[in-house]
């Protein structure tokens, strides 16, 4: 009965792009908690300085795993060869947005303040992603996430797309960049063995 209680959870994270080992799959978070990496750190992260080319984002997506849960902000035509910018810091919320003096609640101990060097809209201005502002992010659900909470809308402005992503505190995050993809980790705990 454990193993299908785990294999959907496997199947979504590989669709995520994250490598899932069998052994992870069918023991658990208890297991595999102690041999989590965790020692990322908490501080700002700046990625490449933003490039006159047009980044449109197309998606959000989400998962779990046993050491943190990811969030994946599809960039296409980003690599990293051609890596999206960002600027990613934590904040106490409400966070103020990156379009206006607006003030958004974002529920959690601690706000992660994301700033994406990509549109919402193509060249032509179709919507590309509906990221509304002060309003939670389409089709994410945080039920049975050990760290995540709410992810709300910044707004878009210049360029730049601005998410808040609520946590349960302030804990150890990484991020980097695949092919089309921007990944962002936050561990479910401060302790580390590597």
């Amino acid at each position: 009965m454990r193993r299908w209680t785990a294999l959907p959870v496997a199947l979504v994270l590989v669709g995520l792009g994250a490598a899932v080992t069998p052994a992870a799959a069918v023991t658990g978070t208890a297991a595999t908690a102690a041999a989590c990496e965790s020692g990322w750190g908490s501080l700002d992260r700046k990625g490449a300085a933003r490039t006159d080319d047009y980044r449109s984002m197309t998606g959000i997506r989400t998962g779990t795993q046993p050491c943190f849960d990811r969030m994946v902000v599809d960039v296409p035509g980003s690599s990293p060869a051609t890596p999206v910018a960002y600027w990613i810091d934590y904040r106490d919320s409400p966070i103020g947005t990156t379009t206006d003096d607006r003030r958004i609640p974002v529920a959690g101990g601690k706000v992660l303040n994301i700033v994406i060097g990509a549109h919402t809209t193509d060249a032509g201005w179709n919507p590309t992603y509906p990221l509304r502002t002060g309003e939670k992010l389409p089709g994410l659900d945080f039920t049975g996430y050990p760290t995540f909470v709410e992810a709300r809308g910044g707004g878009t402005h210049a360029g730049e797309t601005q998410i808040g992503l609520g946590v349960r505190a302030r804990l150890p995050y990484r991020v980097f960049q695949l092919d089309n993809r921007l990944v962002i980790d936050v561990a479910h705990t401060w302790g580390s063995t590597g």
